[in-house]
């Protein structure tokens, strides 16, 4: 320790983003000195941000030291191998965004060149029949590969879906152990200095003044102290992603739950199916400029299964990003810096990626600038790569059966996806280095399966030769058949592992799901 070590940090918000953040802390920050104060209201209902999530949770969990049995039967939870996209490329198409990677690299050249030189010889299976997980998730099957599994159980991939409020719980339990203080109240004042705008200190309602000297502000889309008192500004990215509202609805389900989350395209919006363990996890996303509440409400409701738990649930949000993630002494996590529609499930990501940039970077009280200019500088180089993702599943449509659609496919998209899109339609090259979110695997299973299909494939795959190279591939496609029929069915697995204890508790907090 020093005399510059932050002594105090204050955490505005709780939910799922307050509760990671503080888990963290928790963990990473307890150091004698340092201490965490997370300050939320029950009065204020907080939007959750994930029912699904992608496979780098699986590394914040194991970090803090949770068990993951545990967490998953404490969060009602279910195991999710990847993402089946149904009707996003023409009406009546599919396809499998899989976790993992398809088949395995030769000799250096990468697996989807060899995948594209073959399907030009002959008929070939769709690319997911050369992934684990997505063979796995289309027979129902799951098991967690250990750690010396070898190829191919050791490219299942998976992540989770979980219900969000119950997650906080589990977290907020973890974070009080770790000597975390809950401060209940509602925020009615910021207090800055005079000379930088720095913020000194919270009042809450009750009169009692809450001092810090970092603040980590997880308020949700208001961004209390990120744009109420610093007014960073705010990207907005409707033009490109003009989805706006949502509704959630969850249900009952009879049978095993689904080992992947499902995004059916519907004629002016898209439809979210999450499967837990004592719930189905429902929602409609849609643009107010294309569909009022009260269509998406019906066409939601028009494809549900099983009978709703619960009242619809409303939100209204604007698609992009806090102009200054971290500024002056705020770290805005969550909704706070930003959001992007839940269709990759890429919201948990953002809070722990930014939780563990900030520990990396984490300052002491001089605030040297160059520590928030690099956090800012990563945290933007990631939104805006998660952006172009998914302005590809809209724009790589081929749907022309309403003005959503066709908004969609003919609007002019960001220059960084159109570079990309040009490089993969003339031989199929992604360069993914250095991105830590969606890797090659993602954008291939995206490309080919909304249907753009390169010309051509790199040079380098002709020094291979063509029959050694189909053998290879068959051997790969039947091995992970095999694999996947002789793993236990994915509710087997749940219940020998991981089961929810009874029935499941209510949330501590009201929550809008994510």
């Amino acid at each position: 320790m020093n005399e510059h070590t932050i002594r105090n940090v204050v955490i505005v918000g709780g939910g799922t983003a307050g509760w990671m953040a503080a888990a963290a802390f928790a963990r990473f920050l307890n150091n004698g000195v340092t201490k965490v104060t997370l300050v939320e209201s029950e009065e204020i209902g907080t939007v959750g941000v994930g029912e699904a999530t992608i496979p780098p949770l699986i590394t914040f969990n194991r970090m803090l030291g949770i068990n993951e049995n545990e967490f998953v039967a404490a969060t009602q939870g279910s195991f999710k191998l990847g993402i089946e996209f149904v009707n996003w490329g023409a009406v009546g198409e599919r396809y499998f965004h899989p976790f993992g990677s398809h088949g395995h690299d030769l000799e250096g050249v990468h697996f989807h060149q060899l995948y594209l030189r073959e399907r030009k010889r002959r008929v070939m299976e769709d690319i997911s029949a050369w992934s684990m997980s997505a063979v796995a998730a289309a027979h129902g099957r799951y098991a967690r590969p250990g750690p010396e599994a070898g190829f191919p159980l050791s490219q299942l991939f998976y992540a989770f879906h979980f219900d969000a409020g119950l997650y906080a719980r589990f977290l907020r339990a973890y974070a009080e152990r770790g000597g975390v203080q809950r401060v209940e109240g509602r925020i009615t004042g910021v207090n800055q200095r005079a000379e930088d705008g720095f913020v000194q200190s919270v009042t809450l309602a009750s009169g009692q003044t809450i001092e810090g000297e970092l603040f980590i502000d997880c308020s949700g889309f208001r961004g209390l102290l990120i744009e109420g008192a610093l007014n960073s500004g705010y990207e907005d990215w409707t033009h490109w992603l003009p989805a706006d509202r949502a509704i959630a609805l969850p249900t009952t389900y009879q049978g095993q739950p689904d080992p992947f989350t499902r995004a059916t395209a519907h004629a002016k919006g898209w439809q979210w199916r999450i499967p837990l363990q004592h719930r189905m996890g429902n929602g409609i996303v849609y643009s107010s400029k294309f569909m009022d509440d009260d269509e998406a409400l019906a066409t939601l409701q028009a494809n549900l299964e099983g009978e709703p738990l619960a009242e619809p649930r409303r939100l209204a949000f604007t698609t992009g990003r806090r102009k200054l993630t971290w500024n002056a002494n705020v770290v805005s996590m969550g909704l706070a810096s930003g959001f992007i529609e839940p269709l990759e499930s890429t919201s948990i990501h953002f809070v722990q990626s930014g939780i563990a940039k900030l520990i990396a970077l984490f300052p002491d009280r001089r605030f040297n600038p160059v520590e928030r200019d690099e956090y800012n500088r990563q945290m933007r180089d990631m939104f805006e790569d998660v952006r172009d993702f998914i302005i590809l599943h809209y724009n790589a449509t081929r749907r022309d059966d309403s003005d959503f659609w066709r908004y969609c496919r003919t609007m002019t998209i960001p220059d960084s996806l159109a570079r990309r899109v040009a490089l993969w339609k003339a031989k199929g090259r992604l360069f993914r280095e250095g991105y830590e979110v969606f890797a090659t695997t993602s954008w291939v299973a995206a490309m080919l399966g909304q249907g753009i299909v390169p010309d051509d494939y790199e040079p380098a795959v002709d020094a291979l030769d063509e029959e050694r190279v189909a053998q290879a591939l068959e051997q790969m496609r039947t091995a992970i058949l095999d694999v996947a029929g002789r793993l236990p069915t994915h509710a087997e697995f749940i219940a020998r592992t991981c089961a929810a204890q009874g029935p499941a508790p209510k949330p501590p907090l009201p929550e809008f799901v994510f």
